[in-house]
Formats: C-alpha cells, structure tokens, sequence
C-alpha cells in the first residue's frame, strides 16, 4: 500500500478558490477504479496557502495505470485546466505504508482538525 500526496502552493489569496474546485475534482478521483481514500488537507501551520491531496494506491504501479486513465479523460482535463492557475509550485510525495494502516485515535484526532471534510 502506498500513500500519494500532491502538495501545492497555492498563489496568494487563492484558497477558498482551490478548496471549492477540489470538491469538484475529488468527486472524479474517487470514482477512479484503485483510489482507495482521497482527503483534502490545508496548513495548519507552516507554509502559508499549502494545499495537500492525500491519496492511498495499492501499488505504485496501480497509481501509474490510474494517473494515465485520469489523464486522458477530457472531464478531468477541463478540470486541470481550471486548477493550474490558482497554483504557485508543487510537488508530489509517494510512501510505502509500514505497519498498521490507521493511526492511533489521538493522531487521528488531531488530523480530522487540518483536515477538509468533503465525505
């Protein structure tokens, strides 16, 4: 199991923007055959107008064969399109699961807290 995690640097004053085009966009992701859970996180504390999608795969080749599916469905690229402006820099982190898959109640907790709920 591997965990996914898009992180942006959102432009100045573009949050609530990029917050509302991911509830859109999330909705496309989690229909993706493979994508196991999606959530949307913003900063807590560091680097102001971050915004983190955190995604969890199988395998890296499953998230291979997902982001080439995703690429090429025009829906998703008139979505990407809309997003693009909005972002400053980015990058993406890939993390092999060790261990137990959920965190202990009180990190958990505290996670629900900077996390955006978009069940």
């Amino acid at each position: 199991m591997i965990v996914v995690r898009d992180v942006f640097q959102l432009r100045f004053g573009m949050a609530r923007e990029a917050i509302a085009l991911w509830q859109e966009g999330i909705e496309f992701i989690r229909s993706v055959p493979g994508v196991k859970d999606v959530r949307l996180l913003t900063d807590f504390a560091g680097n102001y107008y971050t915004l983190v999608l955190e995604s969890s795969h199988e395998s890296v080749s499953g998230l291979e064969e997902e982001m080439r599916a995703t690429s090429q469905d025009p829906r998703w690229r008139e979505w990407y399109a809309r997003f693009v402006p909005l972002v400053e820099s980015g990058r993406r982190e890939l993390l092999n699961v060790v261990g137990s898959t959920s965190p202990p109640p009180a990190i958990a907790k505290d996670r629900s807290r900077a996390a955006v709920s978009l069940s």
